[in-house]
């Protein structure tokens, strides 16, 4: 066979049921390397060592232990049906064997082949490629018998864990890199350099192992799982150096007996190795007595029988192929000394960036026979080509790789000949690898990847090179052979006309008005509590596009200009000249479109018609095939993976021809359009069902013809705008006719207009005038086309009523407003199969009187419109993100409409082009918008069948250019190859799709069950925020009391002088906790209360008696106290001194809590040392915003906090605790945290950083021992990188740390909330937030509280009470503090605090029930509404409202108390399912709570017992009713109110006038007597 009939191309197809398959190796792309337990292994131990290229490492590597996600959305791009990838030994089992298993890596490779299989691609599991636990290295590792138990162990783990889900198995990959570079050159880790017997041992141990592992699924697996057991072997092709001489080709057979022999062999033979292998070891042994070459291990006949035949098929890892020639090893050690051959490389061959690797294609077809032949003539089993692949250099012109493209194309199709040529049963073909990864000792310097990877930025962005989009159109056509288009056309499902009804014109204001009256009086809370449910099946979920803003090609293949192409090409028009000329590029690069709509998943794509490209002049007679071709591909390539078109004939780029006769202001342009619009439905149409004749139409007459800002720039704001319209209309009204009568019964499609609308909200809505302004806008900006198109075939009354009067006041003799003749009216009417909605965002309008001059479309509104400024912005100005309004302008369009089937064909937000993968915002966006159209769908009734993403990748957006993104997928425009990289939003958005909304997580379902038997409940506060008398009776002053009284230190210069008055006002507190019926009461003593200047000289007897009445008064009660001696108010006195900065206080606080042990502790069991000493020493003396006002001295106020800790716990220990038999500890505060990108190891290490700097700053010390080290080392490198001489964090010493060690009974904890961490430098600043290097921020859909740092976070009470478990032994846990608070407005119907207190508490029970946490206490906080520090009493958290404005200051109940006494009294959440429960019903007292109710979701019921008041409803008096029926009621009662006053005014008078007479006639009486 010459050359050319060797490297003929074979234009064919491989077998129907091939498969198609890329790989990746877990050291080389997962990192995470000591993530979750993980072990370290052999190559973590390499890289540490610096033996990588440039010292690199994989510890991060693509970062893949984080991002299943990402990387199986690029094996839904490719169309793979398989993947390949390793399991990681040592993540399973960090030290090698089963009793270290690790659960975190267990669940990594769970989620991994979960979703794997959720995307229809098969997982393929090597159990072993080359990452040796370092455990077992360190015992010898391959050379070592014992590993062949270990690795028997491990494969038997993996089979049980996984293998209900992977049904393919390699035991090994490459196995003779394994004994050749790791265990004979040492090139490759353990790096032991002994091919005389380690190579040969770690080889014999190998093969035992491969053979253990397949006799244990054999026996134990296949029958239930049916699955197969193989092995990948590496091996290249080796040919004769000189075909005509035997010894050349007897070497070249002994090249391959030495590699791929030495493990084929024994499997697929004979259970031994080669003769060839043996002899020639045997002869080299004979000739070197002196030099031992190599020593071969024997198998017994026991072992040869056990490893024969363990192979369900044959793997093939290759890639290049040698020359061999004969040739005198010598006595030199090796497979080429040994072995007697050489190996050389033929100068033609192509190189690539590997000094092994050479293209030699036709070397894989002649080893595939070699293997058929020489392996699998007995045993048949099948070859897996498991790997092939070539790497190419890391840096020029990384994505656009023709030379692999090329290696690709050469080896299948020689993999092919093999098949269909040859009949050799190859099954599968692997391409190696899925994206560049860490290369071993080449780190990142070589490239094997069809993704790149951006080593360089800690997001990994991945992106697809050319060769990937290559590889899916080999797999698509499978093969070579002659692309055919097969695709399912939809059903013709809509051959009756579905013209919508004809309905009366809408009123002034519209009906639609009831839509502010049942949503705008709605509560935060109310707006923004989550939704979950899903939509109905069949939702139609997309991404959209339009031609001008992607496709480029402007002026390719007979396309001529749009006015979008005019204007943009005209210097100044944009800021920066940019242009659509090659925008994405979209028209040259389809197949990588279609790879971002595969992987995505999208059941439906939107993009636009160019309408320049089909027919250039704007006219049939100019019909450009090269155009019609493009959308015919398109549409094909996207029904040969079910996902329908959506098409739109117009969006905005018309043909700069037409716009030369006057554009839409033509009327000759309705037939024009209809005659495109003709040819489109006879073109596309037998495959398109879905046609939206024009994207927003009031865009293109108010932008495009008024105000002028967009192409044409017309600026006639007050006539053409109207006109444009008018003609706008009549021309879409005329398509969806042509397509009624010609097409509709043929091909049974949909056809619309897509309009666009903002939500407006009324300024007031309880002023009229206002609601009638805000309907006026909709009706302006929607109604203008929904009006005659879904109503009555005219404009609203409301627009024809004020731009006639405006006319008319301007001397007009007409409207400016065109006017439908009662023929044109029946034609318009009606003529929409779908109503389809654009929205972005939502305004606020207020009336307004606006001029008469000029002429404007915008005066004769009459209103005036403001940003919704709560919500936040986005890179667009005035398009803020309001989710809310959707949900309004749904129920709007519903009411206004005629409850029409609804599509929300755009919708998304708009990010700068600085943010390129992450874009956070986004995905706040869609989860809360997405949300808003579910909760319209499931609760209101909204037939809302779609909805479209803005917009499947960043590209041109008009007037902006590419300075912002509205993309799920970020294209770099600097880049000619215009890469396309899927944003964190996609894969976001892929998840809400695939789970078809948004199903109740397991974190939101309720828990039934109850507490322990004698679980303590407890309500809080604290002595400076509720007793006042803050001079009485000789109290001393402390710091908050010089704090409040210094101005600006405190919100509206508010203090505790008084307070709750407490002081005197024990019966109150103590009746209103019998009310929440706690079994315990925390509260704090006043150290200055107690010891005026702080030291035990002086003992105010006074200040200690009012602790006494207070343990009566709970002690009566039956409430047990639980007592906190420091809760912030320190004796000013001490701060004199130093405060917490100075070591004495130490002792201070020590003779402070000997007295109250004293004095008190014969009652009182449970003691609090302090209160959240991180609060002390960050806010009071590191940031100063709490007193006593110090800055940057933090590190050192927590160090004697911390021993002052330690000694009151020794104290009590040893002192009074034989005696009072009481617990005493310390509470400590924290937030929970996630990282704000789940996908990311740097923000998963702020989380880290965070906890560590929270809780961990004192937890650690008293629990574990010392300072964490993560926050020991960070603060001392940073300070020595400063020049300081030692670490600005204080250290312990030895003594210090065996002293504080184990000071607790219990974990007293507070906790209030969640954040979101992400990594900061802050350079070299020298504080605490610089050494945490970590910022916070929240999540858009967590609820606010009365406290800016506060949201409703239930899930993370329950995760850091599990953290506390995990971190710190399991020890007895009492929740000391958790509420939230409220400002503004009093209202006692405390919807959000009822809320959660019954999510956190539930959470509470979880972490006990399900996570074994030992929780023994829960405290609510606050028992009622107090002084709240630096706020003031802005901020209140009381279950009781405390009336200020009543010098009485009365307690009074909230509903919340009510809630959170049944909880106490049922112990926690017994199952209604089991009920009815009497403790659910406790003693009314104070205001009712609202009734438990139920919302119906459409396909799911979401039971929530919170007193969620109906959107149109008003608490009154523990009543639900109508504003309306409220205010009558208000005005019934007040009568009633009147008259009762009136009757005791009387009653009192006549009282008084009898009184008087009765002391008269005494007087008279007593003069009688008198004389």
């Amino acid at each position: 066979m010459n050359s050319a009939q060797r490297d003929a191309f074979l234009s064919e197809s491989f077998p129907a049921d091939f498969q198609w398959a890329t790989s990746s190796e877990s050291f080389k792309v997962e990192g995470g390397w000591s993530e979750g337990g993980k072990g370290e292994t052999i190559w973590d131990r390499f890289g540490h060592e610096g033996l990588a290229f440039a010292n690199q490492t994989a510890d991060l590597a693509c970062d893949s232990f984080y991002k299943v996600d990402y990387d199986v959305y690029l094996l839904r791009g490719l169309h793979v049906n398989t993947y390949q990838f390793s399991i990681s030994w040592a993540r399973i089992f960090p030290s090698g064997h089963r009793g270290s298993q690790s659960e975190k890596g267990a669940l990594y490779y769970d989620k991994l082949i979960n979703a794997l299989n959720e995307s229809g691609i098969q997982p393929v599991v090597t159990l072993y490629h080359w990452d040796l636990p370092q455990a077992l290295q360190d015992h010898g590792g391959w050379t070592n018998t014992s590993i062949v138990e270990a690795f028997k162990d491990y494969a038997d783990f993996c089979f049980s864990r996984f293998g209900d889900r992977v049904k393919t198995w390699n035991t090994f990959s490459s196995p003779w890199v394994v004994s050749h570079a790791g265990y004979g050159t040492g090139e490759h880790p353990p790096g032991v350099k002994d091919y005389v017997v380690a190579s040969y041992q770690a080889t014999h141990n190998i093969l035992k192992s491969h053979a253990e592992a397949w006799h244990v699924y054999n026996d134990k697996y296949r029958m239930k799982q049916g699955g197969k057991v193989g092995i990948a072997l590496n091996s290249d092709w080796a040919e004769p150096m000189d075909p005509s001489r035997p010894e050349d080709i007897a070497a070249a057979d002994r090249y391959l007996q030495f590699m791929l022999g030495w493990f084929a062999h024994p499997i697929f033979v004979d259970g031994d190795y080669p003769a060839t292998l043996r002899t020639q070891i045997e002869e080299k042994r004979k000739v070197c007595p002196n030099s031992e070459p190599a020593r071969l291990p024997v198998f017994t006949l026991q072992d040869r029988k056990r490893i024969h035949g363990t192979a369900d098929f044959l793997g093939l890892n290759h890639y290049t192929s040698r020359l061999v020639n004969n040739s005198d090893g010598g006595c030199t050690p090796g497979p080429q000394g040994v072995g007697d051959f050489h190996a050389h490389v033929d100068p033609s061959w192509s190189s690539t960036a590997s000094d092994w690797i050479y293209s030699t294609p036709w070397g894989l077809r002649r080893l595939l026979n070699y293997i058929s032949t020489e392996y699998l003539n007995v045993t048949k089993v099948p070859i897996h080509i498991t790997g092939n692949g070539m790497p190419s250099e890391y840096s020029g012109d990384t994505l656009n790789d023709t030379s692999r493209i090329e290696y690709m194309r050469s080896y299948i199709n020689e993999a092919l000949k093999a098949i269909q040529l040859d009949g050799v049963n190859v099954q599968r073909f692997t391409v190696q690898s899925l994206m560049d990864g860490f290369e071993g000792p080449q780190g990142y310097s070589e490239r094997f990847g069809l993704h790149h990877v951006n080593f360089d930025l800690p997001d990994r962005p991945r992106t697809p090179k050319q060769s990937a989009y290559f590889y899916s159109e080999v797999i698509e056509k499978n093969g070579f052979a002659s692309k055919k288009t097969f695709f399912h056309a939809p059903d013709n499902a809509n051959t009756k006309s579905n013209k919508v009804s004809s309905m009366p014109p809408s009123t002034v204001p519209s009906q639609a008005k009831g839509v502010w009256r049942k949503f705008s009086n709605q509560t935060n809370f109310q707006r923004k509590l989550y939704h979950y449910g899903v939509f109905p099946q069949g939702f139609r979920w997309g991404v959209s596009s339009s031609a001008y803003q992607i496709e480029g090609g402007w002026n390719a293949d007979g396309k001529k200009p749009s006015i979008w192409d005019t204007f943009t090409h005209k210097p100044g028009n944009i800021p920066g000249n940019p242009n659509g000329d090659v925008a994405c590029d979209s028209y040259h690069r389809l197949d990588e479109d279609l790879y971002m709509l595969r992987a995505l998943m999208v059941k439906s794509y939107r993009f636009s018609l160019s309408w320049s490209r089909i027919f250039p002049d704007g006219r049939r007679t100019s019909l450009n095939q090269n155009g019609v071709d493009y959308y015919n591909r398109l549409i094909d390539g996207l029904l040969a993976y079910n996902i329908t078109p959506m098409v739109t004939l117009y969006h905005w780029d018309l043909p700069q021809a037409l716009q030369d006769i006057g554009g839409w202001d033509n009327v000759n342009m309705i037939n024009i359009f209809n005659d495109f619009c003709d040819f489109c439905f006879n073109t596309f149409g037998d495959r398109v069902k879905f046609w939206m004749t024009f994207n927003q139409p009031q865009t293109i007459a108010w932008s495009g013809y008024g105000l002028g800002q967009i192409p044409p720039n017309v600026k006639n704001p007050g006539i053409a705008p109207y006109r444009v319209a008018h003609n706008l209309i009549k021309a879409h009204a005329k398509a969806y006719h042509t397509y009624d009568d010609k097409y509709r019964t043929s091909q049974g499609g949909l056809v619309s207009i897509a309009l666009n609308a903002d939500w407006i909200e009324p300024q007031d809505v309880t002023v009229p005038r206002e609601v009638v302004a805000a309907d006026r806008a909709l009706q302006f900006q929607l109604g203008w086309f929904a009006h005659p198109i879904f109503k009555n075939g005219d404009y609203p009354d409301a627009m024809k009523w004020q731009v006639g009067n405006k006319s008319e006041l301007q001397g007009l003799s007409e409207s400016r407003l065109p006017s439908f003749t009662e023929e044109e009216k029946s034609f318009i009417r009606g003529t929409a199969d779908m109503f389809c909605i654009n929205h972005y965002t939502t305004r606020i309008a207020s009336h307004a009187t606006l001029r008469l001059t000029p002429h404007s479309y915008e005066y004769d509104r009459d209103l005036s419109e403001a940003e919704e400024s709560d919500s936040p912005t986005t890179a667009i100005g005035n398009q803020r993100a309001v989710a809310w309004g959707l949900r309004r302008l749904l129920n709007w369009i519903k009411e206004e409409y005629g409850d029409p089937e609804i599509y929300i064909t755009e919708n998304g937000a708009a990010t700068d082009n600085t943010i390129t993968v992450d874009d956070i915002d986004r995905v706040f966006f869609h989860k809360t918008y997405i949300d808003e159209a579910l909760k319209a769908h499931n609760l209101d009734g909204v037939k809302v069948n779609g909805y479209i993403a803005t917009s499947l990748m960043d590209s041109f957006e008009w007037l902006n250019g590419y300075k912002v993104g509205f993309g799920l997928h970020y294209v770099d425009f600097t880049n000619q190859n215009r890469p396309r990289i899927p944003k964190r939003s996609a894969h976001y958005y892929y998840q809400v799709m695939r789970d078809n909304g948004f199903p109740l997580p397991d974190d939101e379902k309720m828990l039934y069950g109850t507490f322990p038997t004698h679980f303590n409940w407890s309500t809080a506060s604290a002595s400076y925020q509720i007793e006042g008398s803050w001079r009485a009776h000789g109290k001393g002053l402390s710091i908050w009391d010089k704090f409040a009284h210094t101005p600006l230190r405190v919100s509206n210069s508010d203090n505790g002088d008084i307070a709750c008055d407490s002081y005197n006002k024990i019966n109150e507190d103590v009746a209103v906790l019998k009310k929440l019926k706690v079994s315990h009461y925390r509260f704090s003593v006043s150290w200055p209360r107690v010891l005026p200047d702080g030291t035990n000289n002086y003992i105010n007897e006074a200040g200690l008696n009012y602790y006494h009445r207070l343990l009566d008064a709970l002690e009566a009660a039956n409430i047990q106290p639980q007592l906190t001696l420091y809760h912030w108010d320190l004796p000013l006195a001490l701060q004199k001194v130093g405060g917490w900065q100075n070591a004495t206080i130490v002792n201070r606080f020590r003779d402070y809590a000997d007295v109250l042990f004293r004095r008190l502790g014969n009652r009182v069991k449970f003691w609090i040392t302090l209160n959240e000493p991180y609060i002390v020493a960050n806010l009071g003396y590191g940031y100063g915003t709490f007193a006593p006002g110090i800055v940057g001295k933090q590190y050192v106020a927590a160090h004697n906090l911390i021993k002052a800790h330690a000694e009151a716990w020794h104290l009590y220990n040893d002192k009074y605790r034989a005696a009072h038999g009481g617990v005493i500890s310390i509470t400590i505060n924290s937030d929970w945290v996630e990282p704000r990108n789940p996908y990311k190891q740097e923000d998963v290490d702020s989380t880290k950083r965070y906890l560590q700097f929270f809780i961990g700053w004192f937890a650690h010390p008293i629990f574990n021992g010392d300072y964490p080290d993560l926050m020991k080392t960070i603060i001392r490198r940073r300070s020595l990188a400063a020049g300081l001489p030692e670490s600005r964090l204080p250290e312990f010493t030895p003594d210090e740390i065996r002293r504080i060690k184990g000071t607790h009974d219990y974990f007293g904890f507070n906790h209030y909330t969640t954040v979101l961490s992400y990594p900061v430098d802050l350079g070299n600043q020298q504080d605490y937030e610089a050494d945490r290097g970590t910022g916070t921020t929240h999540d858009r859909t967590w609820i606010e509280s009365g406290s800016f740092w506060l949201k409703i976070t239930p899930f993370g009470f329950r995760k850091i009470l599990k953290f506390i478990k995990d971190e710190y032994g399991n020890p007895p846990v009492y929740v000391t503090e958790n509420g939230i608070s409220e400002r503004g407005p009093v209202d006692l119907n405390d919807i959000h605090r009822t809320h959660y207190y019954k999510n956190y508490i539930n959470q509470a029970l979880k972490a006990h029930v399900l996570d074994g946490v030992d929780l023994r206490g829960y405290t609510a906080w606050s028992l009622m509404d107090n002084f709240e520090w630096a706020s003031g009493y802005n901020e209140r958290f009381g279950l009781f409202y405390v009336n200020r404005s009543n010098p009485t200051l009365p307690r009074i109940a909230k509903n919340s108390a009510s809630r959170y006494a049944s909880i106490i009294s049922c112990n926690g959440f017994p199952d209604p399912a089991t009920g009815p429960h009497d403790c659910l019903n406790p003693e009314a007292e104070g205001t009712t709570a609202s009734p438990a109710t139920t919302e119906s979701t459409g396909h799911t019921t979401v039971h929530t017992t919170d007193p969620v008041l109906p959107p149109n409803t008003v608490d009154f008096l523990g009543l639900e009713l109508s504003p309306h029926n409220a205010e009558v009621a208000l005005y019934v009662i007040f009568a009633f109110l009147l008259v009762s006053v009136l009757g005791i005014v009387l009653t009192v008078y006549r009282l008084l006038k009898t009184k008087k007479k009765l002391k008269r006639a005494a007087v008279n009486a007593v003069k009688m007597e008198k004389m």
